[in-house]
């Protein structure tokens, strides 16, 4: 059975309704993106970096998995299927993809601000004074700047064993996780899935110049 290695990113998740939170200015929701998504904007300002993930884990609750997450989770039927995702959200997982790796954390989850291995499942705002069981704060299960992608090491083992690989609605501009291309074989086929292409088709490399639904459609036919 083959192996399909997908990449995703925040086109992804865009036709779900998933706000891509990042304004055309380079704010975050109007904050720079060190006040909201860093160890340091958590210690200085712990109130506001916990709301602006409660906004976002409630937005999440309010969507639904597009037609792209039900296809690429119906390529199980035929293929083994690995999903490497840089989205915090969780609709791959609800379209049925059984086997989802996330590089950049989950909304869904929060840790232990004493012990990170401490993650607990969470759908409700997470506000100060929400404790481990060790008395320790939460915080979001989020990859913050300036932190390591713990499941970077598996990601690459993953894209490492890829028969093909799928790339959807991301750059992959933004490192750790841009390096995974470099680690599938020279002739290994690729797709990638974007409307704004900043690259052109060649040999084993298809550019699909559409949104995720549209081109995860046009994709499946020439699988």
């Amino acid at each position: 059975m083959k192996h399909i290695v997908i990449l995703t990113g925040a086109g992804m998740s865009a036709e779900s309704g998933l706000k891509t939170f990042r304004d055309s200015n380079g704010l975050w929701e109007g904050h720079d993106v060190m006040e909201v998504a860093s160890p340091i904007g958590f210690s200085k300002n712990p109130e506001l970096v916990l709301n602006f993930y409660n906004q976002r884990r409630r937005q999440l609750l309010e969507v639904q998995p597009n037609s792209a997450h039900y296809t690429l989770a119906e390529l199980e039927h035929n293929y083994k299927v690995s999903i490497v995702t840089q989205n915090v959200d969780d609709l791959h997982e609800r379209a049925g993809s059984t086997n989802v790796l996330h590089l950049h954390g989950e909304l869904f989850k929060v840790r232990s601000t004493y012990n990170e291995t401490d993650i607990q499942e969470w759908k409700k705002d997470l506000v100060l004074g929400d404790l481990c069981n060790k008395g320790y704060q939460l915080r979001p299960h989020i990859v913050w700047f300036g932190e390591a992608v713990p499941t970077i090491e598996k990601a690459i083992r993953i894209c490492e064993t890829a028969d093909i690989l799928i790339i959807i609605g991301t750059s992959m501009q933004v490192y750790p996780a841009a390096s995974l291309v470099h680690y599938v074989t020279k002739d290994t086929k690729t797709f990638f899935i974007d409307p704004n292409p900043s690259i052109n088709s060649e040999s084993n490399l298809t550019v699909i110049p559409e949104t995720a639904t549209v081109g995860v459609k046009k994709l499946f036919k020439k699988l």
